[in-house]
């Protein structure tokens, strides 16, 4: 595919989306930050509405239904016959492989020790400490001493005191071991990369997060053995990836069958192109009308953990696309690649710190200001992309045969 092919393929939203969408995304933060101060009454009762396990909210029923209509319109789109093709590109997936399990977690937990632990400590405050849960199962008299913590008495409930420095990392390592398997579709479409390999990627980092996901996030914290959240990372694949999934393909079988394909591409394509941009701008609303409260209550702790989340996110994008360039694929599986490291799985971050450390808790916070830098970071992330595709001119020479189909 071709610089002038990229930029000039059906995947432009309305003009206004495309032109103005980091200002649509501004102005959609205030906007739910306001609304959960004018109305905290009805984002509780949003925020609310969730699927708990565990007495923790690992879904959210209004999320996953905006996340729904921002996914669907990407997943009709992709002519499933060409997933197992795109598959075979075995280049991008062990990149993306690489990246995201032998990487990401170990410079996360680097970069964030180094600023929360070292250079923001005596701006968090030496002395500053955070009560979070006691690890599962564990029971030990008040006093007693795990891991950095030590076991003390508030409200009634044994809570492990630790330095609050080291409840913000933990919130950044849940992140960093947490590669996006919803949104990153989005990036993909929006930086007119290949849906389906994309898709490939999603599927194979969704059954590794299964995995990998509590081994390395036990082995990173280091404040006990962190149980894998089978239950949580289920649910949540299952309801932001498989339940999109499902259902573009199977309507766009049945509308191609029906109404031809002509009609599927000229009459249904053509309603639904606003939609995934204006599901995620619905999505930001509700995110900071649940959250806004917190971000406004701890500007400065905000800014102490969301610069080594960018200097995280930068570091892996760019080593990322830089790998796919020495390895010398196509732009169109580049962009993918390099954006499902640098995003991250928020929903399954903010719902494990709940469940582990509790909904007061720094780890917590850590969490929600990943949601908070994710939507803006990756729509700058996306615009490099788009600047930058003439850096993989020499793969542009494949012919148009041997490139995936994405309907």
């Amino acid at each position: 595919m071709s610089n002038q092919a990229i930029q000039n393929n059906d995947r432009k939203m309305t003009s206004g989306f495309e032109r103005f969408l980091s200002l649509w995304v501004v102005l959609c933060i205030v906007a739910g930050i306001l609304l959960g101060k004018i109305a905290p009454n009805l984002a509780q009762s949003l925020d609310g509405l969730a699927i708990y396990v565990k007495g923790a909210p690992v879904v959210s029923i209004p999320i996953a239904v905006c996340l729904f209509f921002m996914m669907y319109p990407i997943m009709v789109k992709i002519d499933f016959s060409e997933v197992v093709k795109a598959g075979k590109s075995g280049k991008p997936v062990f990149l993306t492989l690489f990246i995201n399990w032998a990487v990401k977690p170990f410079t996360m937990y680097g970069i964030a020790s180094f600023f929360l632990g070292t250079l923001f400590y005596s701006f968090i405050g030496p002395d500053a400490v955070d009560l979070v849960k006691m690890p599962f199962g564990l029971d030990l008299p008040l006093g007693a001493s795990h891991g950095s913590g030590t076991v003390v008495m508030a409200d009634g409930i044994k809570m492990l005191e630790v330095p609050l420095w080291r409840s913000y990392l933990a919130g950044c390592i849940l992140l960093g071991i947490a590669p996006c398997t919803a949104m990153v579709l989005v990036w993909g479409y929006l930086s007119r990369g290949n849906d389906g390999l994309t898709l490939v990627m999603v599927a194979i980092n969704s059954l590794t997060m299964l995995l990998l996901y509590g081994v390395l996030g036990g082995f990173l914290l280091g404040v006990g053995r962190l149980p894998v959240p089978w239950q949580a990372l289920l649910l949540s694949i299952g309801i932001y990836v498989a339940l999109p999934l499902v259902a573009g393909y199977l309507s766009r079988k049945w509308i191609i069958a029906a109404k031809g394909e002509e009609w599927f591409r000229e009459k249904f394509l053509h309603v639904l192109t606003p939609i995934t941009i204006i599901a995620l701008l619905i999505t930001l609303v509700l995110l900071f009308s649940f959250k806004g409260e917190v971000i406004i209550g701890n500007p400065l702790t905000i800014l102490w953990i969301a610069i080594p989340l960018f200097v995280q996110t930068m570091l892996i994008f760019w080593l990322g696309y830089g790998l796919a360039r020495l390895l010398k694929l196509r732009y169109i599986d580049a962009a993918p690649a390099a954006m499902i490291g640098a995003s991250n799985h928020f929903e399954v971050a903010i719902a494990t710190s709940t469940m582990l450390f509790g909904l007061s808790s720094g780890a917590a916070l850590a969490t929600v200001v990943g949601v908070l830098i994710e939507v803006p970071l990756m729509l700058m992330l996306v615009r490099i992309c788009l600047k930058t595709t003439h850096w993989f001119k020499d793969a542009e020479t494949c012919s148009a045969a041997e490139q995936p189909t994405t309907g």
